[in-house]
């Protein structure tokens, strides 16, 4: 399970950037220039909250939040861009496509056939990239 560790020595910031790169790699980097000319201080505190404190956190490794980050955006139905930098995060920290198929697939249950349709979607496109 990869960790994150909470050091003295390394800010919320120096630990969301690790985090980021090691889960979204070169997609979550694009989010957060993205914004380098709108909103620079939303892209700070995304490094921070999400990947500095709450990936960081033991207790669940990488693949299992992974797992949860895509259903919970699946579920939403309307947030395919973060959904699809998710499954490649996915695909990243180990989960196979046939899992995040399967992921997508369970939220039809909860969330209806059409955010199911929505996140088979996203993932037809990000995995023929």
């Amino acid at each position: 399970m990869t960790k994150f560790p909470h050091s003295g020595s390394e800010s919320r910031l120096e630990r969301g950037r690790r985090a980021l790169a090691e889960i979204d790699g070169e997609a979550g980097e694009k989010v957060v220039a993205s914004l380098a000319d709108i909103a620079p201080d939303f892209a700070t505190y995304l490094l921070e909250f999400p990947f500095g404190d709450i990936y960081s956190r033991p207790g669940l490794d990488l693949r299992a939040r992974e797992i949860a980050t895509i259903a919970a955006l699946t579920a939403m139905g309307n947030a395919a861009p973060q959904l699809k930098v998710h499954i490649a995060a996915g695909l990243n920290v180990g989960l196979s496509r046939e899992e995040i198929t399967e992921i997508i697939m369970q939220m039809a249950v909860y969330a209806g056939f059409p955010a199911a349709l929505n996140g088979l979607f996203a993932a037809k496109e990000v995995f023929a990239k």
